[in-house]
């Protein structure tokens, strides 16, 4: 009888997942301890600095007063089902796209736990120029906005129906 890999190849890119959800939860723990004191400068336009997000992506509903966790926490579960369901029906060769929803998946399921144990995310990269801060990010927030990019070049690549 054939495996789940065997009958859905493309589920392999969840090892990518795996990768960022580690990475992402290894450097939060760093965070949270080396940046408790205050932040570390890594180039001029580069901080590390600890902060504690309730929101979702740059801060949407911060100060919602707790019912957005659950609203997000329910939102990056579907997001991330329903990119597994995708990912196990693409084709073999589609490997560009493949990535790209094995790092949105990583990244959101990396910030899934964070928001269902925590209540908050843990951000710690801070970049920044002239007095502008972008909002503080983390490795699951730029996993998603690497495999978003990713998804969106594969969409718009020549030969693509």
């Amino acid at each position: 009888m054939a495996t789940a890999l065997q009958r859905r190849p493309m589920l392999r890119w969840l090892w990518l997942a795996a990768v960022v959800l580690i990475l992402d939860y290894l450097t939060k723990g760093w965070a949270e301890t080396a940046l408790r004191e205050g932040m570390i400068s890594v180039l001029p336009f580069l901080d590390l600095r600890l902060a504690y997000n309730t929101g979702a992506a740059f801060s949407l509903l911060a100060d919602a007063g707790g019912w957005q966790r659950w609203l997000f926490a329910a939102l990056a579960i579907g997001v991330a089902v329903a990119l597994v369901v995708w990912l196990a029906r693409l084709s073999r060769g589609e490997h560009r796209l493949g990535a790209a929803l094995a790092l949105i998946i990583g990244g959101a399921v990396g910030n899934l736990v964070d928001r269902l144990s925590l209540g908050y995310v843990i951000d710690f990269i801070d970049v920044h120029a002239a007095g502008w801060h972008w909002p503080a990010f983390n490795i699951a927030d730029s996993a998603i906005t690497i495999g978003a990019v990713l998804l969106l070049w594969d969409a718009f690549r020549p030969g693509r129906h």
